[in-house]
């Protein structure tokens, strides 16, 4: 039996499937019910152990790694699984779909990635709700417990994420900067199908001494603390100052807090689903978002010329910030999905419309 050891010292016993390896990060739940090549391929999740609520993961398997007609990456969100481990109740080894190309326990193991099944995946969720995201190691035996485990928030998650070179996806004549902090594919896919030309640059590139012109700036999503983000903040900072039409998703929302003197701070035990409601504020309407996230900008500390957009209608958390006059706005959720609705995809559309 394998078992997973929190950092208070409970132990959970299970099943291991996918890498027969040892697996230490932050354990946090994930209550979507299908999404997850897209959810697993996310840089966001970088340095975390899944903890998945649905009983029954695998049974429509996982797509075969093929590219679209712009050269990206299809049904997943990198080129690489990021989660540290996967938690889950039961695991289907023989799944059904057509366009499954093998299991999702092959595909974990390929990937290094150890899976934990046979877990009563609910109960283990009710006590992250009441502490909070924990540490915690995923091992063989009981002689492979670590006594300490690194907290993975205390890293440069972002530099681990982001590409290490510039590239150039040319498409039509409004031309956008993208800052990637860990961005998901289908934020890339969303600007090029609007034929919008993306220059995708690392965290911490000096974009302004660079030849490329550009009309705007887009900040990823991304993992980690976003206070360690220090290149970021200041280039959004400066975008700002210059009145540079600037959106951001889920990182780039805590960072455009950040950078005009805000404040963030850790949820409790963050929103990490398909189906987190998102009421707009300015129209009372509640959209249904797909979110990935730990931390969140505190409403409190915005200025004076900026309001809160979005709020979270299970616990009033800022969802989304905007300038009341400026063209700069950015979102805690993923209008992009990939996976969940598609619902605030417009959002992509109003930025487009400032450029």
């Amino acid at each position: 039996m394998a078992s997973l050891v929190l950092n208070d010292g409970t132990i959970v016993e299970g099943e291991l499937a996918g890498s027969q390896t040892f697996a230490e990060g932050e354990v946090v739940f994930n209550t979507g019910m299908v999404g997850y090549p897209e959810t697993f391929t996310d840089p966001s999740y970088r340095g975390q152990i899944v903890v998945l609520t649905y009983p029954l993961v695998g049974n429509y398997g996982v797509p075969k790694e093929s590219k679209d007609n712009n050269g990206v990456l299809k049904n997943f969100e990198s080129d690489s699984v990021h989660i540290r481990g996967l938690i889950i109740s039961e695991l289907c080894k023989k799944p059904s779909h057509h366009e499954s190309n093998k299991t999702l326990d092959l595909w974990l193991k390929e990937k290094g990635i150890p899976i934990l099944h046979g877990i009563d995946t609910r109960v283990l969720t009710q006590k992250l709700r009441e502490t909070g995201p924990m540490l915690g190691q995923i091992v063989a035996s009981k002689n492979d417990i670590k006594k300490r485990i690194d907290d993975p928030n205390q890293l440069d998650l972002v530099n681990e994420v982001t590409i290490k070179n510039p590239i150039l996806h040319k498409k039509g004549p409004k031309k956008v900067i993208l800052i990637d902090c860990g961005m998901k594919l289908n934020i890339l896919r969303n600007f090029l199908k609007r034929n919008i030309t993306v220059y995708q640059v690392p965290s911490d590139y000096d974009f302004w001494n660079d030849p490329f012109k550009f009309e705007g700036i887009f900040i990823s999503n991304g993992p980690g603390d976003p206070k360690t983000n220090k290149a970021v903040i200041a280039n959004t900072k400066k975008a700002i100052d210059k009145k540079i039409p600037t959106f951001g998703i889920c990182l780039g929302n805590q960072i455009m807090g950040l950078a005009v003197g805000g404040d963030t701070y850790k949820l409790n035990y963050g929103h990490r689903s398909q189906n987190q409601p998102c009421v707009e504020i300015r129209t009372g309407r509640c959209y249904i978002t797909s979110q990935n996230h730990g931390y969140a900008v505190n409403k409190k500390t915005l200025p004076k010329d900026w309001e809160v957009s979005f709020e979270n209608a299970n616990d009033q958390t800022v969802e989304g910030i905007r300038h009341k006059k400026l063209p700069f706005y950015a979102v805690q959720f993923h209008p992009e999905a990939c996976p969940g609705p598609t619902d605030t995809e417009y959002l992509f559309d109003e930025f487009v419309k400032l450029l």
